[in-house]
């Protein structure tokens, strides 16, 4: 932190230095210049953390710019960015000294470099995750993290200057240095078109992750080199005297090789050295596409093609608009060669950064590299890379590209992504569902801020939470903009659902609990209890008391039969040894004495319906209604074992009888309730109940105990005028 007198001292030597600048030269006129000589006495005697002179590395960095065609502003903004740290108020005074676009650009390059330092410094923690989805999180929040495009590219120039310069000093890169280089700028560059930044800086990067590897190419290509290098020469010459002699005048070149490339095919596509195609490579350049043509079918003439090796981007260009013949053919002495053909215009798209290799390199058809690219995303980066082209003002041009989305960072560094508007609430969510339920506070940047606030790309989250507790209803108010996320708002609305559940399901507890202890039932299970109500757990039981959808007197009549319960679906009854004595069931065999009997649970016979009898192995008679369809199929399988059986005649049993009952209705609070208190009122007990609601339609299917079937359609009448019912009927 710096002292006060240093304060006082920094206060007093800004206004000079601007005076200076700006009495040196007009406003306007040659920024470069005078960027260097506001930042050259804050940073002529610094060191960066590499060890590298800061002065000397800005103008190292402001040359790289100017090779790749980059505006003054974006070189003067090399010296600007290093001078940032050393002024109290940098917008404000850069914005002063060469206005507000110089300013802007200046400040968001020097979050962004802080935010990559805080991303370093947790990897090398391992607090980090590394996974691919990472890594991809981090090339969009370059992308993302300001609106103006330029910055990315100060950080592209910057890490290549970097990484020359361990390599000039002959001293080992940090291997995040490296690896981030590599993993996230390299692809960058890539998709931007800078592409012999990206060659290189793979080739350095490599260079200091894999050395042995690295060493052990670079002597296999340099051990050739000579011999390699004059059969090329030889090979280029004569393709362009004999395309001349053809008529086609193309200008044919050399393609350079680059060590990474080399390597990461070798692994690929599992290739020996020798294999790798491009190690020698030509490309052919001519004035019109009907020349790409000729030139094709000459060289496929003159040397033997690789079939499958063949692509024709002229014919069907590659979604970013690049456009090439690629073919891969043999010499007289087996040697592949790879030959690239294209017009001028083809070329300046191409070596521009118009068309992208980064479907082709990093995940194309043959997909070597094992990385995916998403079509949408690429559409934008190809939109940048033709404003970098064009020189235009990328602060303005690229502003609405990532408006839907911002990037922020975990006290970790973890890169979290997030929809524009986002708050701290939001972020705690996206992180975990429990943090975002015990979300009490936020620290933005070191400092406390209302949960509200919307956040914005690059800054740092902290969440206080508290040990246990859940959401407020306030962050459901879309008046006071707590959430911006649709996933947070449903993860806030199935807490307060769960809650109210549970609620519901406590009062439905204590209801069934009270009646056991009025009945003096309290030894009796829960479970036991649910299940011989027709639902799966007691918890279900509980819901539907607790919403007043199940009538308590259900449970009183289970509880208290008009008489000894029989079993739920299957009633064993004896015959009578008199065929004049009615069975306890009340069903006559004709005919027979002493059989066993028992009522099929597939259609439920009661009377007076017309029954039938069908005879079992081992289980006696099995009593159908005759309109059931397995009675049918029984009988028509098996007739004579069809036997005639009929009820008892009233008087002699007073039997019960399980019957189905199904009923549709609309669905509603209360509707399981009212067709219960029906049943109930009728004396009809139900002994099982199944429902199922499905977009606002109920369908219900009753178990209920009669003695007559004849008085069901009675009911059932009844029941058909219950509010939402559509219709009930017997199964």
């Amino acid at each position: 932190m710096k002292s006060l007198r240093a304060e006082q001292a920094e206060a007093a030597a800004v206004p000079e230095l601007i005076a200076a600048t700006e009495q040196a030269m007009p406003r306007q006129a040659d920024a470069l210049a005078r960027a260097r000589a506001f930042a050259e006495p804050l940073i002529a005697g610094e060191m960066l953390d590499t060890g590298e002179n800061t002065l000397a590395h800005a103008d190292a960095v402001a040359a790289i710019l100017k090779t790749m065609g980059g505006s003054e502003a974006m070189q003067a903004a090399s010296y600007l960015v290093y001078a940032c740290v050393h002024l109290n108020k940098p917008e404000e005074v850069i914005a002063k000294a060469f206005g507000d676009s110089y300013a802007a650009l200046a400040v968001e390059t020097t979050k962004l470099v802080r935010v990559q330092q805080q991303t370093r410094a947790a990897e090398a923690t391992s607090q980090l995750d590394k996974e691919k989805a990472q890594t991809e999180a981090v090339r969009k929040m370059l992308l993302a993290f300001s609106r103006d495009l330029r910055v990315v590219m100060l950080r592209l120039a910057s890490r290549l200057q970097t990484l020359r310069w361990h390599a000039a000093t002959k001293t080992v890169a940090p291997e995040s240095v490296a690896r981030e280089a590599l993993s996230v700028f390299a692809p960058l560059a890539n998709r931007l078109g800078v592409w012999q930044l990206k060659w290189e800086m793979e080739d350095l990067a490599f260079r200091f992750l894999e050395p042995d590897t690295y060493k052990q190419v670079a002597h296999l290509l340099d051990e050739r080199r000579v011999e390699r290098e004059a059969y090329v020469e030889q090979l280029r010459s004569q393709l362009e005297a004999e395309l001349k002699a053809q008529g086609i005048h193309a200008s044919v070149h050399g393609r350079p090789k680059h060590i990474y490339s080399i390597v990461k095919k070798m692994r690929g596509k599992s290739l020996d050295f020798d294999q790798v195609f491009d190690i020698r490579a030509l490309r052919v350049i001519v004035p019109e596409v009907k020349d790409c043509y000729a030139a094709l079918s000459w060289v496929h003439q003159q040397f033997s093609p690789i079939v499958e090796e063949f692509d024709d981007y002229i014919a069907k260009p590659k979604a970013n608009g690049y456009q090439s013949l690629h073919t891969v053919v043999r010499d007289a002495a087996g040697r592949a060669i790879e030959i690239q053909i294209r017009t001028q215009p083809m070329h300046e798209h191409a070596e521009h950064g118009v068309a992208a290799h980064w479907a082709y390199k990093e995940a194309g058809a043959r997909g070597y590299a094992g990385v995916s690219a998403s079509g949408e995303y690429d559409a934008k980066i190809a939109v940048l890379r033709q404003l970098l082209a064009w020189e235009r003002d990328l602060a303005g041009a690229t502003r609405d590209l990532f408006d839907d989305r911002i990037y922020v960072l975990t006290p970790d560094a973890a890169i979290v992504e997030l929809p524009q508007g986002a708050t701290p609430v939001d972020f705690a969510y996206t992180v975990h569902t429990s943090l975002g339920h015990r979300c009490r506070g936020a620290r933005v940047d070191g400092a406390m801020v209302p949960l509200n606030t919307p956040l914005r790309n690059g800054q740092t989250v902290e969440i206080t939470a508290a040990k246990e507790g859940g959401p407020s209803r306030d962050w459901l108010n879309s008046e006071l903009a707590f959430l911006a996320s649709h996933r947070a708002k449903a993860k806030v609305r199935a807490w307060f659902n769960e809650q109210q559940r549970h609620e519901t399901v406590q009062r439905g507890r204590e209801a069934v609990e009270k009646l056991l202890q009025r009945e003096g039932k309290t030894a009796l299970k829960l479970e036991d209890l649910a299940s011989q109500l027709g639902f799966k757990s007691a918890e279900d039981l509980f819901a539907v008391v607790g919403k007043d959808e199940y009538s308590l007197r259900n449970i009183e009549t289970l509880l208290h039969p008009p008489e000894a319960p029989l079993p739920q679906d299957e009633f064993l009854l004896k015959k009578p040894r008199a065929p004049s004595r009615a069975a306890k069931g009340g069903v006559l065999v004709v005919g027979i004495d002493s059989l066993m009997t028992q009522l099929a649970r597939c259609c439920k016979p009661a009377p007076p319906d017309a029954i039938a009898g069908f005879v079992t192995r081992g289980k006696g008679v099995s009593i159908h209604r005759r309109d059931c369809a397995s009675f049918r199929e029984l009988a028509a399988r098996a007739g004579e074992r069809v036997i005639e059986v009929q009820w008892a005649p009233k008087g002699e049993a007073a039997a019960v009888y399980p019957v189905d009952v199904a009923v549709e209705a609309a669905d509603r609070q209360g509707l399981l309730r009212d067709i219960s208190e029906v049943f109930a009122k009728e004396k009809m007990n139900v002994i099982g109940v199944q429902t199922q609601s499905v977009k606002g339609t109920a369908w219900m299917t009753f178990t209920v105990e009669v003695g007559d079937s004849g008085r069901l359609a009675h009911v059932l009448g009844l029941v058909a005028e219950v509010q939402g019912v559509r219709w009930a009927k017997r199964r």
